[in-house]
């Protein structure tokens, strides 16, 4: 056991860090959730971890997201998410892919070798080809679904994809993965608070978004957060 990892052996065990230590992750998008979900995985200990996004960092993200600073505006975010990452845990097997998902990448780099999926995408047609590359290739996979517009933390729940309510983004998804004869065993993270109307904005269309709701410095982070602590639990109790 590494010294960094005193308090996580008192409470996971020996057996439950060689566990951590042995799993292999993949997480895709980096942003206000993914970007908090990565961290979390490693200073939990998981051993081996893939890091996908194409995205740098926008002065935009600075209220929501781990490596946006004034300092790293304009910089690859999986570059500095996975600087971060190997300072936590310089043992950490690390891979960085810097691209955006398109549908043919989602089947490529979603792999069986993978314990867990973490989907932490903000756009539909990624979101839903790394779903259904998962489903396909039958590792577990966790969806996480609209943050913005959402203010009140406890309206935070884990359930099946069949189960969602109230969120318009986990309608949308419902509705797709239905068109392609998934309608359950998806685990989705989402907030049963209704998003705030008013703090939409259109988009030009671009990578898949058409529009985004306002978002505060702590709901992406809890997604991420719960996120974590579903796959942590995964791998502790196989």
């Amino acid at each position: 056991m590494a010294i960094w990892q005193e308090r996580a052996e008192l409470l996971f065990k020996e057996e439950g860090l060689q566990k951590l230590k042995e799993a292999k992750v993949l997480v895709v998008g980096l942003g206000g959730v993914g970007s908090f979900a990565a961290e979390f995985l490693a200073r939990a200990g998981v051993g081996s971890m893939t890091i996908v996004d194409g995205d740098t960092v926008d002065i935009t993200n600075i209220n929501r997201q781990l490596p946006a600073l004034h300092s790293t505006v304009g910089q690859p975010k999986v570059k500095i998410v996975g600087d971060r990452l190997l300072d936590i845990n310089p043992e950490l097997n690390l891979t960085r892919i810097e691209e955006f998902i398109s549908p043919e990448r989602a089947h490529e780099i979603v792999t069986s070798d993978f314990d867990y999926v973490l989907d932490c995408i903000d756009s539909i047609t990624p979101k839903i080809n790394i779903i259904l590359a998962a489903k396909r290739k039958k590792v577990k996979v966790i969806s996480a679904m609209g943050a913005g517009g959402k203010m009140q933390v406890n309206k935070v729940v884990v359930k099946d994809i069949s189960k969602t309510d109230v969120c318009p983004l986990a309608k949308q998804i419902r509705k797709r993965l239905k068109k392609e004869g998934i309608s359950s065993g998806v685990k989705a993270v989402f907030s049963v608070e209704k998003p705030d109307e008013s703090s939409l904005k259109m988009t030009d269309g671009k990578n898949f978004k058409k529009s985004f709701f306002g978002t505060n410095s702590w709901m992406p982070a809890l997604f991420g957060l719960t996120s974590a602590e579903v796959v942590v639990r995964y791998i502790l109790e196989k």
